[in-house]
Formats: C-alpha cells, sequence, structure tokens
C-alpha cells in the first residue's frame, strides 16, 4: 500500500510542481513552442471540466459543483480501488485516477480554475490543453479499460 500512496503523492507532486512554474513563469494566455507546429506551452486557466465543458456557469455554483463531484469521485474511486484491490493492475489505474483528481482539486480549490499548458496542435487543429492531472487520470482510464477487457477476457476462457 505504500507504494500507491507514494505513486499518488509523486503524481500530485508532479502536477502541482509543473503548474507552480508555469503560473510564477509565464502569463495568463502566453505560449511558447517546444517543438514548433505541434506542441506548445501555453498558459490557460480552464474553468469547466474536460474540453472546458460546463465553462459557462454560473462561477460561484460551478466551483461548488466540481469541488462535490471531485470529492464523490474520489470517495467512490477508492471504495471500488478498496474492493478490487486484488486486481493489481484495475487499482493502479485507479491509484492513477485518484492522483489526478487530487491535482484538479488542489487548483480548484486554491486557484478557483483548473491550470493546463500542454498544448498539442497540427496547423489551426489544437487538442485542447491539459495537465500532468489530466494524463494521470487518461492513463489509468486506459488501463482500467484495458484490464475490463482483457483481464475478463482471459479468465473467462478459462
Amino acid at each position: 500500500m505504500k507504494k500507491y500512496i507514494l505513486l499518488i503523492a509523486a503524481v500530485v507532486g508532479l502536477d502541482q510542481f509543473t503548474k507552480y512554474l508555469v503560473v510564477h513563469n509565464m502569463s495568463l494566455y502566453e505560449s511558447f513552442p517546444v517543438i514548433e507546429g505541434f506542441f506548445n506551452i501555453t498558459f490557460i486557466l480552464n474553468p469547466g471540466a474536460a474540453f472546458g465543458m460546463m465553462a459557462d456557469l454560473n462561477e460561484a455554483y460551478r466551483q461548488l459543483f466540481f469541488i462535490i463531484i471531485t470529492i464523490i469521485a474520489i470517495v467512490i474511486i477508492s471504495i471500488l480501488a478498496y474492493r478490487e484491490k486484488q486486481h493489481k493492475l484495475r487499482f493502479f489505474s485507479y491509484m492513477l485516477i485518484i492522483s489526478g483528481a487530487l491535482g484538479n482539486l488542489i487548483d480548484r480549490i486554491f486557484v478557483g480554475k483548473v491550470v493546463d499548458f500542454l498544448d498539442f496542435y497540427i496547423g489551426k487543429y489544437h487538442w485542447p490543453a491539459f495537465n500532468v492531472a489530466d494524463c494521470a487520470i487518461s492513463v489509468g482510464i486506459f488501463f482500467l479499460i484495458v484490464d475490463i477487457i482483457f483481464v475478463k477476457e482471459v479468465k473467462s476462457g478459462d
């Protein structure tokens, strides 16, 4: 269990450290190319959920909504992780998702919005900016899907 707590601490720490660097070294909407024509570091504050969804809601309600929903999600995922701790990949997936949720929750509580800065694009086509916490959530969901699809298929084939 200690290694998973360390994983959560490392992911949240990396997430918060990278956001700190962006916030304290860049102006809002400032951007600089890392790989010309493909990847920039761009400082954005995302008031909404993934891809800016629900960003137009009243700010006070939106903040409260996202904080409550995130806490509920962390509790539910923690319960699932505890119940399914024998499934190592699934448990690892849950820890990554919790890590990302905590990283973005910290932003919502202390900044009021989520700090995003990883900006990938090709020409005029941009993927919405994201951060380390979002990466952890995405990778966690990917491994969770892999575990659900492939591990169950292997077990059902026996």
